[in-house]
């Protein structure tokens, strides 16, 4: 099955590049094979259930490495 999870890290910074948190979160993401869209206030990813849940992980290990206070995780049936 294809699962989309959509994820912010937090905290916000509004001027500037994006955070290290949110870069390496997406980096993180798009190394572990996952369809990605890296958005100002989120990121979105795709991919089938066993590749996506387990990778997610892997995000979030790399927010919280780089910064992240938060982290809030949606994930859904893609479709």
């Amino acid at each position: 099955m294809r699962l989309v999870a959509e994820f912010t890290t937090e905290p916000f910074e509004v001027e500037g590049q994006p955070p290290a948190h949110a870069t390496e979160a997406f980096q993180a993401a798009q190394e572990a094979g996952l369809e990605c869209d890296f958005g100002p206030l989120g990121t979105s990813v795709r991919g089938e259930q066993q590749l996506l849940l387990p990778a997610l992980t892997g995000v979030m290990e790399a927010a919280f490495a780089n910064g992240a206070t938060q982290v809030t995780l949606q994930v859904r049936r893609d479709g």
